[in-house]
């Protein structure tokens, strides 16, 4: 069995830096994902630390430096409505914040890893917007104004593209991250009417792009938007821990071409004993046993996670 953790902030772990540092300079980030790719060989490698600030900060959003460990987040909101992300001229991922600084590491390591599957992470529209002019806001215009917002989410599109064909021509792939979409965020209503028009076209113009379906990866409680995910034509999809993962597992079960990651419990494989985290991942194999074009995986793994804790997990499942 494959497992496939997810190594962000947890990669400034092995350069004894602090996630804010790792994220801010070019040298550390290479470095980090390196070492960190070196001491667990997993795939992909997706470097980057605090993905869902990329984008929006590049659009203008301030990136608060936070305590000791934590993951850095936006401080407060760049606009005051939606009607504003109407006019924003799309990211110019060759100069727009850390964008250039991401794809340059990604570039590097695929120059020193040649045998590794490295993704760069792409926001979907509903997050960047969240961040942007905070969830609140998003939410309740959501529901006064949809198709403001839906046509708010379809404008950011063209610089998710553009960053998409930088990824390319760096010699790399990309994953697709759209978390914030998710129930009980928004409602599977909401998610039909305003976001699913974009995160359609997006995945189609990002899957031109990089010549295949791409890998959508939506945390939370998925199940109620399961089918819609699927209308997406990604090729990869995760199964939460957050969702009711019997039910989910059972109603994407037979289509076999898209390939599915099972996560486990984060706070267990972050804290657990050992015979709790091999508890948890015999619980998901039996849960998969008989499909094919399955793995196991986590959720971001937090900075604090012993690495023992990973490297025995991976060995445990491997070995089956």
């Amino acid at each position: 069995m494959d497992i496939s953790p997810s190594v962000y902030e947890h990669a400034a772990r092995f350069v004894q830096r602090s996630p804010w540092d790792v994220s801010r300079d070019a040298e550390l980030l290479y470095q980090a994902h390196a070492a960190a790719y070196r001491h667990y060989r997993h795939t992909p490698i997706m470097p980057g630390i605090d993905i869902y600030n990329l984008e929006p900060e590049a659009y203008g959003a301030t990136v608060a430096r936070p305590d000791g460990e934590d993951i850095p987040a936006i401080n407060g909101r760049a606009f005051d409505s939606s009607r504003v992300l109407l006019e924003l001229p799309p990211l110019n991922p060759r100069r727009d914040g850390r964008i250039p600084m991401l794809i340059g590491a990604a570039r590097r390591l695929r120059d020193t890893f040649p045998e590794a599957d490295i993704r760069v992470p792409v926001s979907g529209p509903f997050a960047i917007a969240s961040n942007l002019v905070g969830f609140d806001t998003l939410l309740f215009e959501a529901i006064m104004e949809p198709q403001q917002i839906a046509d708010a989410l379809l404008h950011l599109v063209d610089g998710q593209v553009a960053f998409a064909e930088a990824i390319k021509e760096a010699g790399v792939d990309v994953a697709f991250f759209e978390s914030a979409a998710c129930p009980p965020l928004l409602s599977p209503d909401l998610f039909r009417r305003v976001e699913l028009p974009a995160l359609k076209e997006c995945m189609r113009r990002i899957g031109d792009v990089v010549q295949h379906p791409v890998a959508c990866i939506i945390g939370g409680n998925t199940e109620p938007i399961l089918d819609m995910m699927v209308e997406t034509g990604s090729g990869y999809l995760i199964c939460p821990f957050e969702t009711d993962q019997p039910k989910f597992l059972s109603k994407i079960w037979d289509r076999t071409d898209i390939r599915l990651r099972v996560n486990g419990d984060l706070r267990v494989i972050a804290g657990g004993t050992w015979e709790e985290i091999k508890a948890d991942a015999d619980r998901l194999m039996a849960l998969v046993k008989g499909r094919p074009n399955v793995c196991l995986g986590t959720g971001a793994l937090p900075y604090e996670t012993p690495p023992e804790n990973v490297l025995r997990l991976m060995e445990y499942v491997t070995a089956l």
